[in-house]
Formats: structure tokens, sequence, C-alpha cells
């Protein structure tokens, strides 16, 4: 019998299989994360052809306050002119825009679209990624990686929808986007300020806020 794959946010060694629709997901039994099957994953081409398909506007007023639950615990809790920078800012940058008609220092990252890797060395006061985290293959590294970038007392503020139960999960139209590969729970979030011993709120039903000692 195969060994379950570990988990590639928490690294516990235990998983069981989650198929749905001819794919093959997996989900942790520590902290309850499900990833898809790398086998499953699109190429990096066929990945940024359904990201260039996106159509977000920088000044589209809909798209603003989608963007303004995460925006918007930036603007409570860290005061202008803070140093920020938007991970996964995509081809159409409104938070990067929103976040500097606040009077916040904004840079943003994107591997398809602003691939500048020297921004990931700097220090920021928060880092807001929105809608990212769901297609990164490897979310400790990246992760990680991110929160070495926050000053103390910084915020890291994620944006994704949060995944329930197993049923619902194979229900979930947000797993149907081919690019969406990465599926966090709660505990998934709680697991990850245990071992950063970070600050944590879940303010919205799909925004989370980590906040660095």
């Amino acid at each position: 019998m195969p060994s379950s794959p570990c988990c590639p946010l928490c690294t516990h060694p235990l998983s069981y299989p989650l198929p749905v629709a001819g794919k093959d997901y997996h989900r942790c039994l520590g902290c309850e994360l499900v990833w898809l099957d790398p086998a499953c994953h699109l190429d990096p081409a066929a990945e940024k052809a359904v990201y260039d398909g996106h159509d977000n506007q920088v000044d589209d007023p809909r798209y603003r306050a989608f963007l303004m639950r995460a925006f918007g615990e930036v603007l409570a809790r860290v005061p202008p002119p803070a140093q920020g920078l938007d991970f996964g800012c995509g081809p159409g940058p409104a938070l990067i825009a929103m976040g500097r008609e606040a009077g916040y220092r904004m840079a943003g990252y994107d591997k398809f679209y602003a691939d500048e890797p020297e921004l990931l060395t700097r220090q920021y006061d928060f880092i807001t990624s929105t809608e990212v985290i769901e297609h990164i293959a490897d979310p400790r590294a990246v992760l990680d990686r991110l929160w070495d970038c926050l000053k103390p007392g910084g915020l890291l503020v994620l944006q994704t929808q949060r995944v329930l139960e197993d049923e619902r999960f194979r229900q979930w139209r947000y797993r149907h986007d081919p690019t969406h590969i990465v599926f966090f729970a709660e505990a998934s979030f709680r697991a990850l300020a245990t071992r950063w011993q970070a600050g944590i709120s879940f303010p919205h039903a799909d925004v989370v806020v980590l906040t660095k000692p």
C-alpha cells in the first residue's frame, strides 16, 4: 500500500485521498489543508493563459470593494506612510493603487507580471496577498519567505476562500478553477500561527490576519 504524501504546509506525515471529478486531491490529518496532486497541475504556460483571461481593472469599483475586505484590515491597523508589499499583484494591481491613494508606500510582486525577486529581500510593515495562495504549489516555503520579509509587529493579510468539510469540498465551485491547487482550512492558518508564534484573527470568512511578534 503506498504511503500518504506529507502536507506541503505543516509537513504532517499523514493525509488521506480525496478524489473529486477525476482529480486526485489529498487532505492533511494535521492542519486540514487540501491540495491537488502535482501530477494534475497545469504547466506554467497554461497557468498564465488562465490569468491572462482575467479582467481585473484597477478602477473597477466592484473589484475594489472585493479587495477592501483585505486592505481594510491594513487601514484599520497600520497608519500610513507605512511600507507595504502586495504579493501576487497580477496585471491589474488595484490594491497597490488603493494603498498609494491612502498614503502608503507600495510595491508589488508577481511571478508572471512583476517578477522582481529583490522585492522579496526587503522588509515591510505589511504584506497583502489576495486570491493568490490557493495557486501556490509550495505554500510552506512561499509563506515562510513572506513572513521573513515582515518587520516585527508587521501584518500578513491573506484573502482566500477557506475549505470546510470534505462533502462541501466535493461540491465547491472554488475548486473548479484549474489554477486553484491548495485550499486552506482555518486549522491550516492556526498551524501557521503556532509555528510562527503569530497573532491571528479571522475578520472575514475569506480573510486571515497574522501579526508578527
